[in-house]
């Protein structure tokens, strides 16, 4: 089984590796065709599956897609940080998933009203280079509890499941 990421960010890759670790992963920078800043599950979700589907049949024809999205959404007035995922199977069957989800405070929240994304707004907030890339924003407000590419991890476990118990039965 070959499986290819829609980003060359480094901590969706290993996220993928970690699950999948007895497949040959590759990754393609490829295009979500949302806004830079998704602003709902709706949105981030669809960044996701656009990523995935992206993958199908780059390199090896039987090849899956897997999509990861990071994006906000709101609760109320509360802004929260969300994560989607998608797999896509060679013959285009579709999974998805959500990862955890936590309130972001409104220093960030206010930032990213102004149109800023919320990668550029936490390298700020935390004086650091390519968080997003690293331990991301929910590892930030867990204290490193839980790092963006865990987080990612869980996504890609919910829908490496999905696809097990659906080929299974």
């Amino acid at each position: 089984m070959k499986i290819v990421v829609g980003s060359k960010n480094p901590a969706k890759i290993r996220a993928v590796k970690d699950v999948f670790n007895e497949c040959k992963v590759s990754s393609k920078d490829v295009p979500s065709d949302v806004s830079n800043q998704p602003y709902s599950d709706q949105e981030t979700r669809q960044g996701a599956i656009n990523r995935a589907k992206a993958c199908i049949g780059i390199g090896e024809i039987e090849s899956f897609g897997i999509g990861l999205e990071g994006g906000v959404m709101y609760i109320g007035k509360q802004l929260y940080l969300c994560n989607w995922g998608a797999l896509v199977t060679p013959d285009e069957k579709i999974y998805t998933a959500s990862g955890a989800r936590i309130p972001l405070p409104k220093s960030i929240s206010d930032e990213l009203q102004l149109g800023k994304e919320l990668g550029d707004v936490i390298d700020v907030f935390t004086k650091k280079k390519d968080v997003r890339q690293n331990e991301g924003t929910i590892g930030i407000f867990t204290n490193a509890l839980v790092t963006r590419q865990e987080m990612f991890s869980h996504v890609v476990r919910l829908l490496k499941g999905q696809w097990e118990f659906a080929y299974k039965n």
